[in-house]
């Protein structure tokens, strides 16, 4: 029974040491709830139930500010936007389409000038 509360005491304190060295080290403009010096006096006054509170409510997440988000080509507004204002792309489509058009008029074997038997 001894052991345990050993372990115990020594896991607390490295819980304890691990908490007040995050929230110092911690950016400013992370943490959420209560100002950082409070954070750190909630943690020296309540060792275990201030870290463990640190961790679930004043440690912020990290920021993907650099990170872009993947989207789908229809959620990209740029991607609309270059889609409707594309004059080349269209003029493109409209001529493959006529060209397509012809083909069914014409039949496969105009092109080639002989006949699949």
């Amino acid at each position: 029974m001894v052991r345990l509360w050993i372990v115990l005491g020594v896991a607390a304190a490295v819980f304890y040491i691990y908490s007040v060295a995050d929230c110092a080290l911690f950016e400013r403009s992370r943490v959420r709830g209560l100002p950082k010096p409070v954070w750190l006096l909630v943690i020296i006054l309540f060792p275990v139930i201030g870290g463990v509170l640190w961790f679930l409510v004043g440690r912020g997440r990290r920021r993907s500010e650099g990170v872009r988000r993947t989207t789908a080509p229809d959620d990209d507004p740029e991607f609309l936007k270059r889609l409707g204002t594309d004059r080349e792309q269209e003029e493109r489509i409209r001529q493959l389409e006529k060209e397509l058009s012809d083909l069914d008029e014409n039949g496969p074997d105009d092109q080639t000038g002989r006949r699949d038997a």
